[in-house]
């Protein structure tokens, strides 16, 4: 028998969420922290104290010790620190349990530790965590016992940022600022904040752990550097949506009960495309805890994975020849009594302020396509984009037929008189219904989807925050937002300006919007004429960081100042050296200690079975003298190759850091990882299976 869950009954019980705050904390100390968190603010000591000990006394409840301030530095994961609750011993020998305001608001985690790309020098240690009270602190059972979980921001001692979430909260009030000013000039008295809403879809493979231990290259890179496809992969398309496995669905039924707990709203699961591919998306809430929320959603994937002798493989392409993980960003403007901003209703060509809005986006997009591909930018990325159901690395728009109608009447006449409607589908079944067709398809190969009342970015990578491609987005749309808002606030004629200025954006940005397949050779080629960007690497991608554009439009908001953008640019050149460096020196050491002896060990067998055969008298051993001759072809490409690789790293690690190392890598150390993958993966095909060092893809894909 299964065990029943009343998800109504755990869903949120771990958050000291808003239905606790109201029950446990004094009702005018609820009203100032529900304030803050609404129209912001400083919370002063006094208040945070009571707070501070509320929250303690429900943490105690609930069987927590420990309370850590959980936050998001450059690394790509989370961090914490854990201290206890207990304070000095007191003369009866017990110890009391406390936890004051002073500890709620602030942390002091050493910040010349965590990647600061120069802001902080290793003997300048002092980093602050700041609490984030518009997410809700949260018990994480584990291991360890359960722990209080404060969300908190991360910046240095000099106040820059050192983290995803203090310019993902920048971003959010520079988006509230220009979309009120915005909807304001339309007649909206009443709305009194915007926000950016975000659901993230979360891709992943799950492979046995032992067999995942037995590679050591999954290890140590979190992807196969040596591998070719079993008979069978994904081209029967049997795996996507079909019947999970049994030890699958396990997994996923105790993944969904501890993510409840936790308040995170786990919707949707399903097998992916790729034979051990998976997905997990959860419904849409407030940019920042959503953030949040596909942190712990990575996290306890692991997690549960660890504990049930699985691996959870969240690399962007763990395996060639089958689909990349990537995670799709669904983003949304709604305001705080319930409009959503981007629902076109029944006749959009009628919507003036969605269509003034759209405009204002495809502007932002098109204006800043090379800084929104570099937010998805990941050295795992460089292998997904571009193929098997990831959108291709040039930024585009899709808008769909009845939409790109809209615009077309616009830009041709200035005016739209009709949308398309939706259609019936006829489905030729008497016992079936007749069904409402959308009014448009869909387009999986758009980088920018625009899917009904939000947009769908997919390019980021599964492994990566959702912090940074949201920040982009936040701060371009606001740019576009405030430019229009400057533009109708000084109109004297406002109808006449609004109609003129949709038409204006559209014509002026309409290269960026595409409906066609992202995947066509000759779409690479139109791109190029109309001028887009086609940024195919990590590498390419991070000087969109540290242009005057994006330096001058960051710091008119206040997301970032430029030495933020430097810093972070640095940071990323260093991530991506030191990615492709533990790649190559793990490609080093298998293919040294473990393929090249194997494939030796194969030669010697060949050679004393042409040898044996002799001796019983049959001449005819060209089969095998066939074979080592091919054999003994490829171990020498092979070991040519892993000299060239030895030689070429040396040199990489001698280089200063920045740009120049990271390019280096891209240019020479990356291609002679391939030359090196190349006859390796042939021999593979050739070598016997009980001499070959390590797990196969068949036997890692198809293991459980």
């Amino acid at each position: 028998m299964t065990d029943h869950v009343n998800v109504a009954k755990i869903f949120g019980e771990n958050v000291f969420n808003d239905a606790a705050m109201q029950e446990r904390l004094p009702r005018k100390v609820y009203a100032k922290l529900k304030k803050i968190i609404n129209e912001g603010g400083e919370l002063d000591l006094t208040t945070a104290d009571v707070i501070a000990h509320e929250m303690k006394e429900w943490a105690i409840e609930k069987g927590a010790t420990h309370y850590t301030h959980w936050f998001q530095p450059l690394t790509g994961m989370t961090a914490e620190k854990h201290d206890s609750f207990i304070t000095s011993p007191q003369e009866s020998g017990k110890v009391l349990m406390s936890f004051s305001g002073k500890e709620l608001i602030k942390g002091e985690p050493d910040a010349s530790s965590f990647p600061s790309g120069g802001l902080r020098a290793t003997f300048e240690a002092r980093g602050y965590t700041a609490w984030d009270c518009t997410s809700p602190a949260f018990i994480r059972e584990d291991a360890g016992g359960a722990t209080l979980c404060i969300p908190t921001a991360f910046c240095s001692y000099t106040g820059e940022a050192l983290d995803q979430k203090t310019p993902l909260l920048r971003s959010m009030e520079a988006i509230n600022r220009q979309a009120m000013r915005l909807i304001r000039l339309f007649g909206n008295t009443t709305s009194q904040k915007v926000t950016p809403n975000v659901g993230a879809e979360q891709e992943y493979f799950l492979i046995d752990a032992e067999k995942f231990a037995m590679r050591k290259d999954l290890v140590y890179t979190g992807r196969t550097l040596f591998g070719t496809m079993p008979s069978k992969g994904q081209e029967m398309d049997d795996h996507y949506f079909g019947t999970i496995h049994p030890r699958v669905a396990a997994f996923m039924k105790e993944v969904n009960e501890e993510l409840w707990k936790m308040g995170v709203t786990a919707k949707t699961q399903h097998n992916e495309v790729a034979p051990a591919q998976h997905e997990l998306a959860v419904i849409y809430s407030e940019c920042n805890v959503a953030t949040d929320t596909n942190q712990l959603v990575m996290q306890t994937l692991k997690r549960i994975a660890r504990k049930r002798g699985m691996k959870c493989l969240l690399h962007e392409k763990p395996f060639a020849g089958v689909n990349g993980s990537g995670k799709h960003d669904n983003w949304s403007l709604a305001t705080d009594d319930g409009i959503n901003m981007l629902d076109p209703g029944v006749t959009p060509h009628e919507n003036i302020q969605f269509l003034l809005i759209l405009s204002c986006i495809i502007k932002a997009v098109d204006e800043h396509a090379g800084l929104l591909r570099e937010s998805a930018a990941d050295p795992g990325n460089d292998h997904r984009l571009g193929a098997n159901e990831a959108p291709p690395a040039i930024v585009s728009v899709f808008l769909g037929t009845q939409l790109e109608d809209v615009v077309e009447q616009l830009i041709s006449t200035g005016t739209a008189t009709s949308s398309k409607e939706g259609e019936i589908l006829h489905t030729g079944v008497s016992s079936l219904p007749d069904l409402y067709k959308d009014t448009t398809d869909r387009n999986r190969t758009s980088p920018f989807a625009f899917t009904g009342n939000k947009f769908e970015f997919r390019m980021v990578g599964s492994r990566d925050s959702i912090a940074e491609a949201n920040v982009v987005l936040n701060t371009i749309v606001a740019e576009a937002f405030s430019d229009a808002c400057d533009y109708l606030e000084k109109a004297e004629d406002f109808r006449l300006a609004v109609h003129s200025l949709i038409k204006q954006n559209f014509s002026e940005h309409q290269r960026i919007i595409f409906n066609g397949n992202g995947y066509a050779k000759a779409w690479v080629e139109e791109a190029e004429r109309r001028g887009l960007p086609n940024l195919a690497s990590m590498v390419d991608a991070i000087p969109e960081l540290t242009t005057e554009k994006t330096i001058n439009m960051f710091g008119k908001f206040g997301v970032f100042s430029r030495a933020e953008l430097e810093s972070r640019a640095e940071v990323k050149y260093e991530i991506y050296s030191k990615t492709i460096n533990i790649e190559a020196k793990s490609m080093i050491n298998i293919a040294s200690k473990k393929i090249i002896p194997a494939v030796i060990s194969y030669t010697t067998f060949l050679a004393d079975s042409i040898v044996q055969v002799r001796r019983a008298g049959i001449d005819e051993v060209s089969v095998q003298e066939e074979q080592l001759r091919r054999v003994s072809t490829l171990l020498k490409e092979a070991n040519d190759a892993l000299k060239n690789l030895t030689k070429l790293d040396q040199k990489a690690e001698g280089m200063p850091s920045g740009q120049e190392q990271a390019r280096f890598y891209h240019d020479e150390v990356f291609a002679a990882m391939t030359a090196l993958r190349t006859p390796i993966d042939q021999l593979e095909h050739i070598v016997k299976k009980d001499l070959w060092p390590m797990p196969s893809y068949g036997d890692l894909l198809f293991a459980i």
